[in-house]
């Protein structure tokens, strides 16, 4: 593990997921150093959210290998729980609208206080763990931005009153709240405009000079911000030819299970077909247009990193399909 007091430096080398269906993304490279702002761009059903809960410990890998905090993927999924946070990703980690901006800080605190704060602490008389509480809601207000003086309630507006930007800054420091190391967001520009993308963006170039590594899903990333790592999904890497029990790469092209001799006999029986009804059978070595055609392979999966089923089934075994 890494000596760094706060932030987690991030690596990832070849890291991929996959569901049934095929890969959710694959082949992602990149390093960050503690105290980075990680922008994931790509296309929606990019595997853009997979990556995001993959690399917080929230979805097993299945290729390639990536580091948290120097903890390694899958193998310490657990621990890199216990210093990453989510924020803003749907189905996962999201604001109730029922429920006021009180209502929710409140028991963000009571959690942390409950199960994220150290047997000390526990232990200390009840009025300084709420001291300690207000000045870890206070603290966490203030880095995310969300003055709430400014809400049209106050405290006890409701989460369905907040505006787009409101919420995302609320989303944000509920998350920090617990202190993660590296703190991940999904759908960060989502259905902002343009002042308010900006307004996001300082907000998370805030958090990340002050120590903590931001991850954040997005569909632009700041233009020309040279501090910003850059990682996107949705390319389409050359397909690698799988091994047979030998050893030996092997190709799955049609053009190469015609020469299986399954793929021979329909040929040649084709070929006898055409010729009993004086038709003619193309040169030899070569398939006829006109010779039976023979059973059609089935489908396999895409396997180019930007297949929207394989996301669709990652996402669906953490419960948002």
């Amino acid at each position: 593990m890494d000596s760094t007091p706060h932030g987690a430096a991030v690596t990832a080398t070849g890291f991929g997921v996959k569901g049934p269906r095929g890969w959710a993304f694959r082949n992602i490279d990149f390093t960050a150093a503690p105290g980075s702002l990680i922008a994931v761009q790509g296309p929606s059903g990019s595997g853009r959210t997979c990556l995001l809960l993959a690399l917080t410990g929230r979805m097993k890998s299945a290729a390639g290998t990536a580091e948290v905090g120097g903890l390694p993927l899958p193998k310490k999924k657990s621990a890199v729980r216990s210093v990453t946070a989510l924020a803003h990703v749907p189905g996962v980690a999201e604001l109730d609208p029922a429920l006021t901006v009180g209502e929710h800080l409140r028991e963000r605190a009571l959690l942390q206080g409950r199960f994220g704060a150290s047997l000390r602490a526990l232990l200390k008389p009840r009025r300084e763990r709420r001291a300690a509480a207000r000045a870890l809601v206070d603290t966490a207000l203030t880095a995310a931005g969300l003055d709430l003086e400014s809400l049209p309630k106050g405290i006890r507006t409701s989460v369905r009153d907040l505006e787009r930007l409101e919420a995302l800054r609320l989303s944000v420091a509920l998350a920090l709240i617990g202190g993660p190391r590296l703190l991940a967001i999904d759908d960060t520009d989502l259905k902002l405009s343009d002042d308010e993308r900006g307004a996001a963006w300082k907000m998370l170039h805030g958090l990340a000079a002050a120590g903590t590594t931001v991850l954040a899903v997005c569909s632009e990333p700041p233009v020309g911000d040279e501090d910003v790592v850059l990682v996107r999904t949705g390319g389409r890497p050359e397909p690698t030819a799988p091994e047979d029990a030998s050893g030996t790469s092997t190709s799955t092209t049609d053009s190469e299970e015609s020469k299986t001799p399954e793929g021979r006999e329909e040929s040649e029986a084709g070929k006898a077909g055409k010729d009993s009804q004086g038709e003619p059978s193309g040169p030899a070595g070569t398939a006829s247009a006109d010779s039976a055609p023979a059973e059609p392979p089935s489908k396999a999966p895409a396997d180019d990193g930007h297949d929207e089923e394989g996301a669709a089934d990652a996402l669906a075994e953490t419960g948002r399909a």
